[in-house]
């Protein structure tokens, strides 16, 4: 038995490179790369699999498609939609991936604040020799003295939780799906806990995925519950956190500063006044750009649901599609 995977377009020098070795790895499999999407539209109707990101129509003209694998860990907003969840597809993603290098982003983070290394990089590039007064409301954060609440569990937000605790901080997690503990986490709650733990934290960081429960999570409500010291750092998913809140949290000092790699909107517009918040760190959705071995990170799952598929196995990364995680 045959079957049909679809890379659908824009097409890639890369698709080509994973084609080729995916023939060579696997049988029985037809691989085609249509270049536009009339083309797709035909190949999707006999097609088994594919690759990409779909449309209404494009999903329309795939009766039989078993397996669509999304192009990244979490796709941007709208990937999922209404055809596509009530499709009987399997959908995959490429979480698990990208959990060293975002999470060494974390801490490049959090060591700054704690440090004042994007401050003295400022005095810098202001030709400044200026000292900040280590007795004042700016002093030096004394990480085996601080708290950071991980909201996020996952492969992302685990490994971040073991760089902090091997900094000495304590450890609290947030975490909806996780049911055991990692042994580098001192407490671990779920969603509902939010509210009670975001006092409790030095830093905040999320590292959770866009989906219908944490659009607009972190918001004004949230932001004032955190310590007017604390600093919020944001690397999930921008539709997570209202910018304009956070904005204002910053500047009535509600809370005392903030690093983000993706926002709400993006690329964050010229004019917005986040730019120019007190004590930030602004980065422009970076944290896993050019990361060493990722291609083949995901070129590997590729491969073995290539394989699973054809064993009629549960694929890995399964998505629930409901959820758009």
């Amino acid at each position: 038995m045959g079957y049909k995977f679809v890379f659908l377009p824009p097409q890639s020098s890369l698709f080509s490179e994973w084609t080729s070795r995916l023939l060579d790895s696997t049988s029985g499999w037809e691989i085609v790369t249509p270049n536009s999407y009339d083309d797709a539209k035909r190949e999707l109707f006999e097609a088994d699999a594919a690759f990409g990101t779909m449309t209404p129509e494009l999903i329309s003209a795939a009766p039989n498609l078993r397996w669509l694998q999304a192009p990244a860990a979490a796709p941007p907003a709208g990937y999922y939609f209404e055809e596509l969840i009530t499709h009987p597809t399997k959908v995959t993603n490429f979480r698990g991936i990208y959990n060293d290098h975002i999470s060494a982003q974390i801490l490049t983070y959090i060591l700054s604040f704690a440090k004042h290394a994007h401050l003295y990089r400022d005095f810098q590039n202001n030709h400044e020799w200026r000292q900040i007064e280590i007795d004042s409301a700016d002093s030096e954060i004394f990480l085996p003295e601080s708290t950071v609440l991980v909201v996020g569990l996952g492969g992302i937000g685990s490994e971040t939780a073991r760089l902090c605790k091997a900094f000495g901080m304590r450890v609290l997690g947030i975490d909806a799906r996780r049911e055991e503990k990692p042994n580098w986490v001192d407490d671990m709650f779920g969603p509902g806990q939010l509210d009670a733990q975001l006092p409790q934290a030095d830093f905040v960081v999320l590292t959770i995925p866009h989906t219908p429960q944490t659009q607009g999570l972190m918001d004004a409500s949230k932001f004032a519950l955190m310590k007017d010291s604390g600093i919020f750092i944001n690397i999930g998913r921008g539709m997570t956190t209202k910018l304009d809140d956070l904005n204002e949290a910053l500047r009535s000092h509600s809370i005392a500063g903030a690093a983000l790699d993706v926002y709400e909107i993006e690329p964050l517009p010229s004019n917005h006044p986040l730019w120019d918040a007190p004590n930030t760190i602004l980065t422009p959705h970076v944290a896993a750009q050019g990361g060493r071995h990722l291609e083949e990170r995901r070129y590997q799952i590729v491969l073995e649901n290539f394989r699973h598929f054809a064993a009629g196995e549960r694929l890995q990364n399964e998505v629930d599609k409901n959820d758009w995680f």
